[in-house]
């Protein structure tokens, strides 16, 4: 059986019309083309579905059947041509971010709350990385969106500004004692530092502020999140570094303190880079615009 939308939505309006010129005229058919597809109609179905009635006609009991159904296909165009729309227009899909917990703590959380406020039909996933894994990731197109630390960079993809931060020194006052003024790299030097591990954008930047002053960087307590090294600071086995919007999420006690830093080498600067194939082009278009204030 051959039934477009067409003749579906006449079907429609003849029945609300009681005319099949007035239904023609409202769907911008020529009066015979539309006797045409109604009789095609009854000629594929085999039953007569109006009868002529004086200005007009009226629908036979099994037109009146017919019309349940059509009603239902009417609704279901309806549904998809929404839907289709939606998709072009990126206002649906699922987009996958990858992040450092720092990124997510500190901003990210923030952005995707704001996103799905705009876009509520849009899914967001987010898988936390450290930022060498993020651009494994992305490489890979495991994730759609990736948020990394620019220096530790490596991918040949365009980059999109997204944040900035810093990190400060935590540290037990039980155990270790520094100046009320920001510390200086060299201070740190031959006090032994809490990290993150490989792959981390803290790692990284401690190694390049030891090598330019000559030195290595050990890594004698390296961790896997901030929580471990927090627990590893009051204990005064080392000094920590972390964002302070991270240090103030854990609610420290009187048992840390933290000091500001010296220079530049301790501050960051997130980028944003993306991968187009698996989501929908418009959809991640308008997830990358929220989240770098771009124009969409």
């Amino acid at each position: 059986m051959r039934l477009d939308t067409t003749t579906v939505r006449l079907v429609l309006a003849i029945v609300e019309e009681g005319s099949i010129s007035r239904a023609a005229d409202k769907l911008g058919l020529a009066v015979a083309a539309a006797s045409r597809r109604v009789s095609d109609l009854e000629e594929q179905l085999g039953a007569k579905l109006f009868r002529r009635v004086p200005h007009g006609v009226e629908i036979t009991e099994s037109g009146d059947k017919l019309l349940r159904h059509l009603r239902q296909i009417d609704t279901l165009v309806d549904r998809l041509t929404g839907d289709a729309q939606a998709l072009v227009q990126g206002l649906e899909g699922r987009i996958i971010i990858g992040a450092p917990k720092a990124v997510i703590i500190e901003f990210l959380a923030q952005d995707i709350a704001d996103i799905q406020r705009q876009y509520p039909s849009i899914a967001l996933k987010v898988i936390e990385e450290n930022s060498k894994i993020i651009q494994q990731l992305l490489r890979d197109k495991v994730i759609d969106i990736g948020i990394y630390e620019k220096k530790s960079g490596f991918l040949d993809l365009p980059q999109l500004a997204y944040r900035q931060d810093r990190l400060v020194l935590v540290y037990s006052p039980s155990h270790f004692h520094f100046p009320s003024e920001p510390v200086a790299l060299d201070d740190l030097l031959g006090r032994p530092l809490v990290s993150l591990g490989k792959g981390s954008a803290i790692l990284s930047a401690v190694q390049r502020a030891y090598r330019s002053r000559g030195r290595q960087f050990s890594n004698d307590f390296s961790v896997n999140g901030f929580d471990t090294m927090l627990a590893f600071v009051r204990h005064g086995l080392g000094v920590g570094l972390m964002p302070p919007a991270v240090l103030k999420s854990f609610r420290p006690d009187a048992t840390l303190a933290c000091a500001k830093l010296q220079g530049d080498w301790h501050e960051r600067s997130y980028v944003l880079s993306c991968v187009e194939g698996h989501a929908q082009a418009q959809t991640l278009q308008n997830v990358v615009a929220a989240l770098t204030g771009a124009p969409r």
